[in-house]
């Protein structure tokens, strides 16, 4: 059986799975070894059942391990690759605008929408100069 291991939220509490990870052993009644790779070597092999989720093979729920850059706290950096589309709601009296955001790591499918002035602030560099 594989499974594979939560590894962070990202935007609006949307968990996010690495792996998927061979299972070696139950440990205990609420626990499971698992077969990490080398890059992993660092992190303990035992995992809660709440760290885990059946690998049902859907690819925007996975993150591939290759090319993620681990940080200290096991945690890792989201980064976006490219905007796909913009939208601007209306709320009462004022405009919010959008942007559909691909990040790295992620097929299409696993795109979210972020507020785009968060996204200009923070990430300048994935919008066009605005021609005059």
């Amino acid at each position: 059986m594989k499974g594979v291991m939560r590894f962070g939220k990202k935007g609006k509490l949307s968990p996010r799975f690495v792996g998927p990870y061979q299972i070696l052993r139950r440990v205990g009644k609420v626990a499971y070894e698992l077969d990490l790779p080398n890059e992993l070597a660092s992190v303990h092999p035992v995992f809660h059942v709440s760290m885990l989720k059946k690998c049902i093979g859907d690819p925007k729920s996975i993150v591939p391990l290759e090319g993620l850059e681990l940080k200290e706290n096991i945690s890792y950096e989201e980064v976006p690759v490219e905007i796909l589309d913009r939208q601007v709601k209306k709320l009462r009296n004022k405009e919010v605008a959008s942007v559909k955001v691909l990040w790295r790591n992620y097929l299409v499918e696993g795109a979210t929408w972020e507020a785009e002035a968060d996204m200009m602030s923070r990430y300048p560099h994935l919008f066009p100069p605005i021609l005059a």
